[in-house]
């Protein structure tokens, strides 16, 4: 199947790895036939790759949502989203939505899908970031002249998906990757270890993802070992996580933070990145 090279992430999340593509692409396997990402987020990987069967989810409904809206209806979500106005007492009317029962119910796949890509390109810093009672809680960005409608790389994802076996789920990843065939291989990208009290971000649903979820993820990449799929798990460079994956092969990398609401926080932190296999 001919890569699409106009087909890219759609939003920004938390974690992105557009950035880290380079580094990342050598330590993939030479031939992969399934392709899993249990932890989707903006897909960054995948679009890069863009392989012809794969197994995509998150536990972010919203997100598996506008995925499959830009599989089926992109027009439709197109023409949504030239509706949209950067304007903060609009912007603010939109992100409201999801705290009523009534109208969140009333809302059609489109409307959601557009809702959520119209928010990631107005709000501050680009930041998916819900409250626990799982509403969307970032402000408005300010920004003068966003992408809202971003038609070619819409219309280019949806043509890769129509073109590709792409089962979409949203449910745990322990289920997810315990379905998987031999011969798979597994690209995770979890929520990260945090590397101090502060740093902690898992705002993107209303769970989170503490240090036992990290430890039962570990438990799942042991089993994907012992039924021979490969995996290749992206986390940062504590202590802790060196410790739960030194049976494995560990290369750390260098990767740039730009969500911070402080920018002399921003900059490049080390992350690992954990194989069962090597080249």
């Amino acid at each position: 199947m001919k890569k699409n090279k106009m087909a890219a992430p759609v939003v920004k999340w938390v974690g992105g790895k557009r950035q880290l593509l380079d580094s990342l692409t050598p330590l993939l396997p030479a031939r992969i036939t399934t392709y899993c990402e249990p932890f989707i987020g903006g897909g960054a990987l995948l679009f890069n790759r863009q392989p012809s069967k794969a197994y995509v989810n998150d536990i972010n409904q919203e997100l598996i949502n506008l995925y499959e809206v830009i599989r089926d209806d992109v027009e439709s979500l197109i023409l949504s989203l030239q509706g949209h106005k950067n304007e903060s007492d609009y912007f603010y009317q939109i992100r409201d939505w999801d705290r009523n029962e009534e109208k969140w119910n009333s809302l059609s796949p489109v409307e959601k899908a557009s809702r959520i890509v119209y928010l990631n390109k107005t709000c501050f810093n680009g930041l998916f970031r819900v409250n626990n009672a799982g509403e969307f809680n970032t402000p408005f960005g300010h920004y003068k002249s966003p992408n809202i409608v971003n038609a070619p790389t819409l219309r280019a994802v949806s043509n890769y998906f129509n073109s590709a076996q792409i089962h979409f789920s949203c449910r745990d990843y322990a289920e997810v990757l315990a379905e998987l065939p031999k011969g798979s291989f597994v690209y995770l990208d979890p929520p990260y270890d945090p590397v101090s009290e502060t740093a902690n971000f898992t705002g993107y649903t209303s769970g989170g993802f503490d240090r036992n979820e990290q430890i039962r993820l570990r438990e799942c990449c042991d089993d994907l070992n012992r039924r021979g799929i490969k995996f290749m798990l992206s986390n940062s460079a504590t202590s802790f996580i060196k410790d739960q994956y030194k049976s494995y092969d560990i290369k750390t990398l260098q990767a740039k933070r730009v969500i911070n609401s402080d920018s002399t926080k921003r900059g490049e932190v080390d992350e690992v990145v954990v194989r069962n296999y090597e080249q």
